[in-house]
């Protein structure tokens, strides 16, 4: 090592570091020489063509496997470009290094007007209210430190992005003398913290007693090793589960599955026990169903295990929501919270009545809740523009004999695919984006087909169109990478969301509802995402106006992507 950013590469790579994103950047020049010809590009570049997309490629990589990628971040500018992903980045609960370059802040070593315009006494403070933690190291013996705490932190439960700026003079300063680089191993993340134990035992105790337990999970499977202590507790206490879609919790095969009917489970509950749910009172109160208030009756006990109220500060944004009443709120990992509560379940149930005719009425509900969302697929299958559910059942008829080699990487076409396809594992789904702001989906599908691409497994991005035009450069970054990625776009020419909001505020003041489309419609001209995509360097298909071409088009989207080269598919489709 011969200089400080050669020093900030050597803990990267001692801490696992795989990757490192980046567009690309003057302040961060010394951070780029030094992973290039020191590191030997270890951790390895990705270059993207905006912050944004940087950002956004770790907040996916970091859902599909619980383990930060670094982004490089060049000074205010880039920052300023990043920050709507942070945001997304924070709000998911997802750990990344956030690098920034900055200054120099000694004023009589900066270059006319450039540095000067672009740079800040205290970048952090930007980002400050939606990072776990920022820091700006003053001298190059504080370097280890900040990048040891700023791990320790982003992977300490709850998770979440930290941002670290380092002054050009600090990378480009020599090591002398020469600084040691600490044993990573000792600075590693604390334990997981377990419940009260006394906690567990009052709420093994009312889950048994109750008549009709409800589980709703969210945020959950981040550990995979959760989600098969959730389908033991559902089983024992033959109790429906509610899945929240976070993460992975639970197979969406799995007979006791009964997310989409909350309408009707909500009110049967007499006990609800919720697990890692960041929004409880929207749990319960469904956004299409708010206007009648919370489905949990009156009564009905409430437990909530998770470690939520150590994410909450005080800030510019609304990230705590609404207050909902808890009768036995657990401070705990669900991790190691859930298997314990388990045993001490299976231990009080010895010598209860028998549960498997209730089991039996779930699994017959699950069964008839899934056959209602294929005769609503069949019914509008012939629709043109495509339904939404005749895309989902076409994917899923393409991608069907990759058997479990296949990752759900994201969608926007509302919950079709979890309806009709079985998630059986839990790499197949990483959840949504909490935020969801505009431009997560291609960049965030970018960062899962990075995490599987030593895998063999094909991953695909069900892509909203006004999503996609947020960050369309993200496909030059898949192209580039020859990542296994099927983008099939959900093409309905619109921001649709803002449409139904036009429709409703129209229909509330009777005013026309005709007008609800000016200046959201992507129309006049309408966007080649086909031709757009082969521009970038993928194979494309499209756009398709006809139902009995789609599946032709992703067959030969989906042999090109499993030979390497990332493809595209353009389906022009029927709102929500």
């Amino acid at each position: 090592m011969e200089y400080g950013s050669d020093l900030i590469v050597r803990l990267l790579q001692d801490l696992g570091i795989e990757y490192v994103s980046l567009n690309p950047g003057s302040s961060i020049r010394g951070l780029h020489d030094s992973i290039v010809n020191y590191g030997g590009n270890r951790p390895q570049l990705i270059l993207c063509c905006h912050e944004e997309i940087a950002v956004a490629v770790a907040h996916g990589y970091a859902k599909a496997t619980g383990r930060p990628m670094a982004v490089l971040l060049h000074n205010v500018v880039g920052l300023q470009h990043a920050s709507m992903a942070i945001l997304n980045a924070w709000a998911d609960r997802v750990p990344m290094l956030l690098l920034g370059g900055g200054g120099p802040l000694d004023v009589t070593q900066r270059l006319p007007w450039i540095e000067w315009v672009h740079t800040a006494q205290n970048q952090g403070e930007l980002v400050r209210d939606y990072v776990k933690w920022e820091e700006q190291p003053a001298s190059l013996a504080a370097v280890p430190e900040a990048i040891l705490r700023a791990y320790r932190i982003a992977m300490t439960e709850p998770k979440g992005p930290v941002y670290v700026c380092f002054d050009k003079e600090i990378q480009e300063r020599r090591l002398d003398p020469a600084i040691s680089v600490p044993p990573v191993e000792r600075y590693a993340p604390p334990c997981p913290p377990q419940a009260d134990p006394r906690a567990l035992e009052a709420a093994a105790e009312m889950l048994v007693k109750a008549r009709g337990p409800v589980i709703v999970a969210d945020r959950l499977g981040r550990n995979p090793e959760a989600t098969a202590a959730l389908a033991d507790l559902a089983q024992l206490l033959a109790a429906p589960v509610l899945d929240r879609l976070g993460r992975f919790n639970l197979p969406s095969n799995h007979p006791l599955n009964l997310t989409g009917a909350e309408a009707e489970i909500l009110p049967e509950a007499d006990l609800l026990l919720a697990l890692d749910v960041q929004d409880l009172y929207g749990a319960v109160a469904p956004l299409e169903l708010r206007a009648r208030g919370p489905l949990l009756k009156e009564g009905a006990t409430v437990i909530h295990i998770s470690l939520t109220d150590l994410s909450l500060r005080s800030w510019w944004g609304g990230d705590c929501r609404r207050l909902f009443p808890v009768d036995l709120p657990i401070m705990a990992d669900t991790k190691v919270a859930l298997p314990a509560l388990v045993a001490l379940v299976h231990e009080r149930l010895a010598g209860q009545e028998d549960r498997r005719e209730r089991l039996a009425h779930l699994q017959a509900r699950h069964e008839a809740l899934r056959r209602r969302w294929w005769e609503s697929a069949r019914k509008v299958w012939e629709a043109k523009p495509v339904a939404p559910a005749r895309l989902a059942a076409e994917v899923w008829e393409v991608i069907q004999p990759l058997q479990e080699e296949w990752v759900l990487a994201n969608t926007t076409i509302g919950d079709w695919a979890r309806r009709l396809w079985p998630l059986t594992r839990p790499h197949q789904w990483t959840g949504g984006s909490e935020a969801a702001g505009l431009g997560f989906g291609i960049g965030g599908s970018i960062g899962v087909a990075l995490a599987h691409r030593g895998a063999g497994r094909l991953c695909i991005d069900l892509q909203g169109d006004g999503d996609l035009l947020y960050t369309p450069g993200a496909l030059w970054t898949a192209a580039n990478l020859q990542l296994p990625l099927l983008v099939v776009v959900f093409n309905n020419r619109s921001y649709y969301n803002d449409e139904q909001q036009q429709w409703r505020i129209a229909l509330d003041r009777g005013r026309p509802v005709e007008n609800r489309g000016i200046g959201i419609r992507l129309e006049e001209p309408t966007v080649d995402f086909a031709q757009m995509a082969r521009a970038f360097g993928l194979y494309s298909q499209g756009p398709i106006h006809e139902p009995g071409k789609v599946q032709p088009a992703l067959s030969q989207a989906l042999a090109a992507a499993r030979d390497g080269r990332p493809a595209l598919v353009d389906v022009l489709t029927m709102p929500r």
